[in-house]
C-alpha cells in the first residue's frame, strides 16, 4: 500500500537505519526509524510481514511461522551480541495498520520500574544514533549467520 509506512520502508522509499537486519520472501527486520523517535532504547528491531496485513491474526501459517522464527532468532541474537538480559516482544500495532512485531532488548542494569513498556522513559537506556544502529545491526546479522547460516 503507498501511504503504509512499513510497505514504504520495505520497498525501500524510507530507509531503515542500519538497512535490512533481515529479510526474505515472507519477512523483513530492521531497527526501529530514527523519525521522531529519539527516546527508543537502542536495539528496537521490528520483524514485519512482507505482505500488508494489519494484525496477527491476518497472517498466513507460513507468514506466521516465519514471523514467529525470525522473532525467536533476533531475540537470540540481541543476547548474545548486545548482551541483552531479557528480551520483550509484543505488538502494538494500533498506530500503523501493518503487522509490526516489536523486539527489545532489556540490557542490565535496567531498573525495575522502566520495564517493559517504559525502557525509552529511563535516562540511561541505551540509545544511538545511526552510526551505532549500523553498527548493532552488523553485529546482529553476524550473529544470525553464526548462530543459524540457514535462517
Amino acid at each position: 500500500m503507498s501511504d503504509c509506512f512499513i510497505c514504504r520502508k520495505q520497498s525501500g522509499e524510507i530507509v531503515a537505519p542500519g538497512g535490512a537486519v533481515y529479510q526474505d520472501d515472507l519477512v523483513y527486520a530492521s531497527h526501529g526509524t530514527l523519525d521522531g523517535r529519539e527516546r527508543m532504547v537502542l536495539g528496537t528491531l521490528f520483524v514485519e510481514p512482507r505482505r500488508h496485513v494489519p494484525g496477527i491474526g491476518d497472517l498466513s501459517r507460513p507468514e506466521a511461522e516465519r514471523v514467529g522464527w525470525i522473532t525467536s532468532r533476533l531475540a537470540a541474537a540481541l543476547q548474545a551480541s548486545e548482551r541483552a538480559e531479557h528480551v520483550y516482544t509484543f505488538v502494538l500495532g494500533h498506530h500503523v495498520p501493518h503487522l509490526h512485531v516489536w523486539v527489545v532488548p532489556r540490557y542490565p542494569g535496567t531498573p525495575r520500574e522502566y520495564a517493559p513498556f517504559r525502557l525509552g522513559e529511563w535516562p540511561d537506556a541505551p540509545r544511538g544514533g545511526e552510526p551505532e544502529i549500523r553498527a548493532l545491526c552488523a553485529r546482529v546479522r553476524a550473529e544470525l549467520a553464526r548462530a543459524q547460516p540457514t535462517v
